[in-house]
């Protein structure tokens, strides 16, 4: 199996439309394909599914980790290409120039080529200083940009003299281009709408590959061998959630779920059954765990404000059921939900805040609890308001704390469990007084 990673020159440079337009050109040639996304993103992944019909996972150095990355992408040699969407700019990270968390830095320590989208409107010599400056970065810190794709090209005759240009200057070939009026996939504050909303635009009239010079500038990624990984196995005793049922929110208000989530906890022995907030499912009593993910509660929320989920949900609380409530899913348990309009929504009447959408960013960046080590990310549009002073329940340098009641924790922040994976087991069987 052969790989890229599709890497932008920076954020709103058309990466994800021109990952969605290889993804479509390869499956029209009949090639089996694969994609996996750079990051902590949970949108991107569900229209790479959307094509593929194959779950697209989340490859990550900092959250999730090199080794988890390498051992994500040696458990799936299931296709001929393995495409990887990047995230923010190339070498844009934690911080300096392609650092933890960058593209770059996952190109380099998983041996990954980079196909290098720009957004060349109105350019033509100027893309040569350009991928020139790219290029030497790369080489610097130790991996290859085998390709340019050029996005909102003019016409053929503008794509010919890209192509010449960076042949000329020997740099990496043009490999495919997308026309200046290509379809636009719709966004709304937290990034895409979810294809669920709106089908998939067809790229293929738009989108101009050559085939051989895309599989020419694939290649073989540095995925370590069985022997290594299994010495990187998980911390966690096997199935120690064994017996356990897990109730998970799952639906448009609950839906950003990093899917490597759900497998971990059903392979350590959990049985997962779902429910629907919005729809108003009842939990079942024999529920041991409870997992409220976060999602588009503020798009739903005249539903959620008389959903039947409630008086059953905050029983299991209240009765001390384990419950790991994140960013939506922290809101759904909130006094009130205020929306983007200032209309104010009941909700689960468990914790006393309020939630109030606003229209800029409240808070982005990776998360990791100083006393557990356990890691995740946090962004957000609205901001909490505590009616009355409560406990906290996570250690962090920077991010939200969150909130601690009975066995519940709730805060802003979406956890990747397995990078700690005794702590998440943790979040579904022990009192928080264990370890807090």
């Amino acid at each position: 199996m052969k790989y890229t990673l599709i890497a932008g020159t920076q954020s709103g440079c058309g990466k994800t439309s021109i990952t969605l337009a290889v993804l479509q050109f390869l499956k029209n040639q009949n090639k089996s394909v694969r994609a996996f996304k750079t990051g902590p993103d949970f949108l991107d992944p569900m229209w790479h599914k959307a094509i593929t019909q194959k779950t697209s996972y989340n490859l990550d150095t900092q959250m999730i980790g090199i080794e988890q990355s390498q051992k994500i992408l040696a458990q799936y040699q299931d296709t001929e290409a393995g495409i990887i969407e990047g995230v923010m700019g190339l070498f844009d990270g934690r911080g300096g120039v392609g650092a933890q968390g960058s593209g770059a830095h996952l190109a380099k320590e998983l041996g990954i080529p980079v196909w290098l989208v720009i957004n060349a409107k109105g350019m033509a010599g100027s893309i040569v200083p350009l991928v020139k400056g790219f290029v030497a970065e790369a080489e610097n810190i130790g991996f290859s940009i085998t390709g340019i794709i050029a996005n909102r090209l003019g016409s053929e005759n503008h794509a010919k003299i890209i192509r010449e240009l960076l042949a000329d200057y020997h740099l990496p070939p043009l490999l495919a281009w997308m026309e200046k009026d290509a379809p636009t996939l719709p966004e709304r504050h937290l990034g895409l709408k979810m294809p669920e909303e709106q089908p998939v635009p067809d790229f293929s009239v738009v989108f101009h590959a050559d085939l051989n010079l895309l599989n020419s500038a694939l290649g073989h990624c540095s995925v370590a061998k069985p022997s290594v990984l299994a010495s990187h196995e998980d911390k966690a005793l096997p199935q120690s959630l064994q017996g356990k049922k897990i109730a998970v929110a799952r639906d448009s208000a609950a839906c950003f779920i990093y899917p490597k989530n759900i497998e971990w906890l059903q392979q350590q022995g959990a049985t997962i059954e779902y429910f629907s907030p919005i729809t108003g499912d009842k939990i079942d009593e024999a529920i041991d765990a409870i997992w409220l993910p976060g999602g588009y509660p503020e798009l739903h929320a005249e539903a959620l404000s008389v959903s039947n989920t409630w008086d059953s949900l905050v029983k299991h609380i209240e009765n001390g059921t384990p419950c790991l409530a994140e960013c939506g899913g922290m809101m759904m348990l909130a006094k009130s939900l205020i929306d983007h309009q200032g209309k104010n929504w009941a909700m689960a009447n468990l914790l006393p805040i309020k939630c109030h959408m606003q229209n800029k960013l409240a808070s982005l960046g990776y998360r990791e609890d100083l006393q557990t080590g356990i890691k995740g990310h946090e962004y957000h549009h609205s901001k909490r308001e505590n009616l009355q002073e409560l406990s906290t329940a996570f250690s962090l340098q920077r991010g939200d704390q969150g909130i601690h009641y009975k066995n519940l924790r709730a805060s802003y922040i979406h956890w990747y469990f397995q990078s700690k994976p005794e702590i998440a087991t943790s979040f579904f069987t022990v009192p928080t007084t264990e370890y807090l």
